[in-house]
Parts: C-alpha cells; sequence; structure tokens
C-alpha cells in the first residue's frame, strides 16, 4: 500500500480566531488554521497551539492522517469485494453439495407436512 501525498495546490488553507482559554493573544490573532482537501473534500481545524506556524504543521498532519485512513477503507472494501467474488466463483465440493441436497430434502419434507390435511383422502 502506497502512501498518500499531499500537493499544496489541493489544499485551501484559512486562518480564524481561535477559541477558548489563551488570553487575549487567542483573541486576537488568527491562530486557528482550516485546512481543506479540494479533491476529497476533507476538511480539518486546528486550533491545539498559540502559535499559527505549529498549527498549520499539526492540521497538514492530521488532514494526511485522515486521508490515508480513507485510503486504508476503500482498499479494504475492494478487498472484500474481491474476497466475495472469488467465494461465489469458487467451485463446491462433492460432500459440500451432498449436504445442500440433504438440507433441501429436509427443509421440503417439513414443508409437506404442513399442508393442509384433506377430509377425502381419510374417506
Amino acid at each position: 500500500m502506497g502512501r498518500v501525498g499531499l500537493r499544496e495546490d489541493d489544499l485551501e488553507e484559512r486562518f480564524v480566531r481561535s477559541g477558548g482559554s489563551g488570553g487575549q493573544r487567542v483573541n486576537k490573532v488568527s491562530t486557528c488554521v482550516i485546512l481543506r482537501h479540494r479533491p476529497s473534500g476533507i476538511e480539518v481545524r486546528c486550533q491545539q497551539e498559540r502559535s499559527q506556524a505549529m498549527n498549520r504543521v499539526l492540521a497538514r498532519r492530521l488532514l494526511l492522517a485522515r486521508l490515508e485512513a480513507q485510503r486504508r477503507e476503500q482498499l479494504h472494501a475492494e478487498a472484500q469485494r474481491l474476497a466475495r467474488i472469488r467465494q461465489q466463483r469458487r467451485r463446491r465440493s462433492e460432500r459440500v453439495k451432498a449436504r445442500l441436497l440433504r438440507e433441501k430434502r429436509l427443509v421440503a419434507e417439513k414443508k409437506s407436512l404442513r399442508r393442509e390435511v384433506r377430509r377425502d383422502a381419510w374417506e
């Protein structure tokens, strides 16, 4: 599995004022970084640090982690789909076929016992 690469052209970066604790500095300086990956539409928001530069680095790491998780999920889904197709195409052994037919016969017998009894059959 290859690593996901980030191209700067694909990123849209915005800076807004952080919220929460941090005093006047947080209220005056736009240290919160919102990073959006255009092709996938994934958006991350980072305001962990007081410095904008550090938040930019952390936002990129977070975005990369989310993109890798999404890619892993897609690869896993594709592997499951292929495994399901492989399972469906696989030939059944004679023993399995015989067991399936035996089970079918038992179900058919059960169902035949559920039928309504006709009165003219008794007379």
